[in-house]
């Protein structure tokens, strides 16, 4: 279990002025000049040291990321663009970071751009997170006054801008492409790649895309050191977590823990346990709506990283579990994801445009029983062949949910199909 000395979020819960003055005596802009004084390079390598990987649910490794934007310029600006556009279903991590600990996001975008060269950060907000956007909006304007950003941002000689844009909603423009194009005024459509962002990005200029947590964990890695961070979690799965635990569980809350934590202590220890017991449990989905579920068996034993949950034909994804205990039905849930699927795709791929509605359709026959046995085979056979072949990842999340009812649950479903027959034939 994490030490509440190796805590990186210190305000997760708002108990805390959220303000410069709270966030100040947190241990935020603290030493911010010296940090910058490590040089580009070094930092970058501070980062790849640490181990820190995407928190965003791709789990790429974040210093090399940062390390793929240009060294030299060509005359083009490079820049930092925060997704905050966070509309995952079950996951509310990063609107806790900016609604309650905006300065830690902040000083993590100068350190990151400063690192990638980068004359300015933008940070799509998502546009229904009104409170966090204010919070965000107030904490820049104390930042300017306080000379922490701006010119010479921190007495470093360094001139760094943040702004806020705020989004409208869509699911999409989650996605990295679709997020610089709706940032450039444009409908919210992925892009093909490549070129990659790191080429050529927002306004055709080199760009890095980072989620709120990777860069607000930034600063507090380089203060502490790659060690420290490497020395939490597993080989690979390593540092500090925000999870989300939603459901059918006593305390739903947001937690900070170590990488690789068991998913039935991190239940039972934060979130006081699944409702009538751990026995009652049915399914967990275990990192946001778009990551297959798990059944209880595997749920019993298996770890909280990157690495244990892909073993299992799952993925950490954004950390957001979402808890369902035997009052559910399991396949109404699902077929209320694909119907969240089905709605937010942006229609570009045909796969994806045609193939979520498919899916849909047959997930609502499943729900009633009123379908074939041969269209179970028939929506993995579509799924399959979603999945892979779009511009972006949406494909891909609206096949896994299904796959993972079917995985693990084949007899639940065929068994209501029989059921419904036999009413009907009765």
């Amino acid at each position: 279990m994490l030490k509440d000395q190796d805590r990186i979020f210190t305000n997760l819960y708002g108990q805390h002025d959220w303000r410069l003055a709270g966030a100040k005596s947190r241990g935020i802009w603290d030493g911010t000049k010296k940090l910058l004084e490590l040089g580009q390079d070094g930092i970058i390598q501070q980062i790849k040291d640490s181990g820190l990987r995407g928190r965003g649910g791709a789990g790429f490794p974040t210093g090399l990321k940062w390390s793929f934007m240009p060294k030299e310029s060509d005359g083009r600006p490079n820049y930092l663009i925060v997704n905050a556009d966070e509309s995952e279903p079950g996951t509310c991590k990063d609107r806790e970071i900016m609604r309650f600990d905006p300065h830690r996001l902040l000083e993590g975008c100068l350190v990151a751009g400063f690192a990638m060269r980068a004359v300015a950060t933008y940070i799509y907000i998502r546009g229904e997170f009104v409170n966090e956007a204010i919070h965000l909006n107030e904490a820049i304007q104390e930042a300017y006054a306080d000379g922490l950003i701006g010119k010479n941002a921190c007495g470093s000689g360094f001139d760094f801008d943040i702004y806020v844009h705020r989004g409208a909603g869509a699911y999409i423009c989650g996605e990295e492409t679709a997020l610089l194009e709706s940032l450039e005024g444009n409908k919210g459509q992925p892009r093909l790649k490549p070129p990659f962002p790191a080429n050529v990005g927002a306004w055709g200029c080199p760009s890095t895309v980072n989620n709120v947590e990777s860069i607000a964990v930034g600063p507090e890695i380089l203060r502490r050191g790659a060690d420290w961070f490497a020395s939490l979690g597993r080989p690979n799965n390593t540092g500090t977590k925000l999870f989300c635990i939603s459901g059918h569980v006593n305390n739903p809350c947001n937690v900070e823990e170590e990488m690789g934590i068991p998913l039935k202590e991190l239940i039972e220890k934060h979130a006081g346990g699944v409702r009538g017991g751990w026995d009652n449990l049915l399914a967990i989905i275990p990192g946001g709506s778009s990551v297959p579920m798990l059944p209880k068996d595997i749920c019993d034993t298996v770890l909280m990283d990157f690495d244990s949950l892909r073993e299992v034909q799952s993925g950490l994804g954004t950390a957001a579990v979402i808890v369902m205990d035997k009052s559910t039905d399991i396949i109404a849930a699902i077929e209320r994801l694909a119907h969240f699927y089905k709605h937010e795709s942006c229609g570009q791929c045909t796969p994806c445009r045609e193939g979520t509605g498919w899916m849909w359709r047959i997930m609502q026959r499943l729900v009633s029983g009123d379908a074939e046995l041969e269209e179970i085979d028939m929506l993995i056979n579509i799924s399959k062949r979603i999945e892979g072949h779009t511009i972006c990842a949406l494909g891909d999340a609206a096949a896994w949910p299904i796959q993972g009812l079917i995985r693990h649950f084949r007899p639940v479903v065929e068994e209501r199909i029989k059921n419904r027959k036999a009413v009907k034939a009765a």
